[in-house]
């Protein structure tokens, strides 16, 4: 048996051999592409941050050691989390909303999110500037109504941020949500009604549980996103509010300093890494595929 069981192993893996020959080659040009124009990029830049001025991990210290920087890091991480948590206690609706209603209608509704995420950023931008702004729509408004007595700060702060922010990831937890809410089966909430359960009890112990791959998801594609933000926080914070992604423009634009700009892109890539890894040791690479 032990004869006869070799040679049956050896023409299966002689087989397998030309099959996993081939698709290594089809997938050759899109790996050279990565490697070219992503990887080699990428390396060149973190490399150049311990390589200059001179080498060694200088501009590690002096990132790290800063007062000034680690309030930008605060900044960054403080948004990210705010936006990721307000981006699911309004995205869960909508998409729980969209889930249930007449399909005619969810089509519309879906177009709606889906076009404010074609729409130009710059525009979107400005249009919250516009809103935000002591004399803008928001504040009249407020002020009309008897809601406050002086026009409300919300622009060139983090509060003028985190509304822009919230308003351009809002789409990133609605649609993963959605496809999620829509696949589970209407009867089983029915089923949970039947034995006795209150809405909140069926919330809490069957849909949120049920949802959870798509909050996943959702909630670190928005986090993630919101960590290497460029234009909104710029155009709404300010340098006194400055994030992240605006620092390593400024090093590298302004101060023309890539050793330090190349540290603060690589602190950012790990927390990216670590947290998508994360994801995949727990949830899977689908998000909820792990049991």
């Amino acid at each position: 048996m032990v004869s006869l069981a070799k040679p049956d192993n050896e023409k299966r893996n002689a087989r397998r051999r030309p099959v996993l020959s081939r698709d290594f080659v089809s997938i050759l040009p899109a790996l050279l592409l990565v490697l070219v124009f992503f990887v080699a990029p990428v390396l060149a830049l973190l490399s150049r941050s311990v390589t200059e001025p001179v080498f060694g991990l200088q501009n590690y210290i002096a990132l790290l050691g800063s007062s000034t920087y680690l309030k930008i890091f605060f900044n960054t991480f403080f948004v990210s989390v705010l936006v990721t948590v307000i981006s699911l206690v309004i995205g869960f609706p909508v998409a729980w909303t969209l889930a249930i209603m007449p399909q005619r209608w969810a089509m519309v509704v879906f177009a709606i999110v889906l076009l404010s995420m074609w729409t130009n950023l710059l525009a979107r931008t400005y249009a919250w500037m516009v809103l935000l702004q002591r004399t803008g729509v928001i504040n009249k408004t407020l002020m009309g109504m008897g809601v406050i007595d002086q026009p409300l700060t919300m622009v060139n702060n983090l509060i003028g941020v985190t509304i822009g922010m919230t308003y351009i990831m809002l789409p990133f937890i609605v649609i993963p949500l959605y496809g999620v809410i829509r696949k589970i089966d209407p009867a089983i909430l029915q089923a949970a009604a039947l034995c006795g359960a209150t809405r909140f009890q069926s919330l809490r112990l069957v849909l949120l549980p049920l949802a959870a791959p798509g909050m996943i998801a959702g909630a670190l594609m928005v986090f993630v996103m919101s960590l290497g933000y460029f234009v909104t926080p710029s155009l709404l914070g300010g340098t006194a509010n400055m994030m992240l992604a605006e620092l390593i423009a400024q090093f590298v634009q302004s101060l023309v300093n890539w050793g330090m700009g190349g540290a603060a892109a690589l602190v950012l890539l790990v927390v990216t890494l670590s947290l998508y890894a994360l994801q995949l040791r727990l949830f899977g690479l689908a998000g909820g595929e792990r049991t």
